[in-house]
């Protein structure tokens, strides 16, 4: 029996198409040496974007759909959903305590795509660390989001790392208690933060992270590729699924082609018209002022904790 990789996901119905163009690619670069479970996490899905999604289950690749609405009921209404991130990305914090069978995961956002082989991220040596994480290429060359990650978070800007993609040292994890505290933070606090999930993890797991090189999670911008380009990662507001300028969006529609939602997401690109173009600008713009504005108060995160 070749050793078991398991690989999570989380999505509600409005990102299902893009999920399941992930998974395609995944598949499509996967060393056939071992077997994959992927796991999605979610709250209820429409039953018809489960089973197209489901079409991707062959040899060696078992996909269950997980509702893990009960767990997260009781804090649920803390969750802030945040410009372009969605409740759904808190889901990743409850894996270590929802799957105790494992201690070593890997985590994916919807929004993005495999050029390499998943499992020699796997394979990569974590020791003690909670995570293996690449930086958050975006919050390391603006300098207003450099300063957000120093000043308001207390977090080097060049060790701030993208929660997007994750190797999950779930042992650890549990070790570190990450999840109580996570959830005695959100319990007892109001931060006022941009990216609230990423920001908990980053503080949590504060000097247990191991940094994975950016081709294990490039994002579309201009800057060099530390090794192989194994993943890139739409974490910017410009999908490829909405733009036609988008760096690397060649690679998304080499797999959507490929889905039984290809002509949904076709559509949707075709709808998104100049208002929803314009929101998108103006949110941009408004993310960068809000992160002016934290930095400049004195009740940050930062502060806040250090103070406990």
């Amino acid at each position: 029996m070749n050793q078991e990789i398991p690989i999570f996901f989380s999505t509600d119905d409005n990102y299902a198409p893009y999920l399941d163009v992930a998974i395609k690619s995944l598949i499509a670069n996967a060393s056939k040496s071992y077997q994959y479970r992927l796991m999605i996490l979610n709250t209820g899905l429409d039953r018809e974007n489960v089973r197209k999604v489901m079409q991707n289950e062959r040899d060696g690749f078992k996909i269950d759909f997980v509702d893990i609405s009960h767990e997260v009921e009781a804090i649920k209404s803390r969750f802030k959903n945040v410009y372009h991130f969605s409740v759904v990305t808190y889901y990743r914090l409850f894996i270590a305590s929802l799957f105790p069978q494992y201690d070593k995961v890997i985590y994916l956002d919807c929004d993005l795509v495999l050029l390499g082989d998943v499992s020699e991220l796997y394979h990569t040596e974590l020791g003690s660390n909670i995570l293996g994480a690449a930086p958050e290429q975006f919050v390391q060359n603006t300098k207003e989001f450099r300063l957000y990650a120093e000043k308001a978070l207390g977090v080097d800007p060049d060790g701030y790392v993208n929660a997007g993609v994750l190797l999950m040292n779930l042992a650890e994890f549990r070790k570190q208690r990450v999840e109580e505290r996570f959830v005695e933070l959100i319990t007892k606090y109001d931060f006022d933060l941009l990216d609230p999930d990423q920001a908990y993890l980053n503080y949590l797991c504060l000097g247990k992270i191991h940094v994975l090189p950016n081709g294990w999670n490039k994002e579309p911008m201009p800057l060099a590729c530390e090794g192989k380009k194994n993943l890139v990662h739409y974490a910017l507001y410009k999908k490829p699924w909405q733009y036609d300028d988008v760096m690397d969006g060649e690679y998304f529609w080499k797999y959507a082609a490929l889905s039984p939602f290809y002509e949904e997401i076709c559509e949707r690109k075709r709808n998104f018209d100049e208002e929803e173009r314009a929101q998108n600008e103006a949110t941009a713009k408004e993310i960068l002022e809000h992160a002016i504005k934290i930095v400049s108060s004195e009740e940050t995160f930062s502060n806040t904790l250090c103070k406990i």
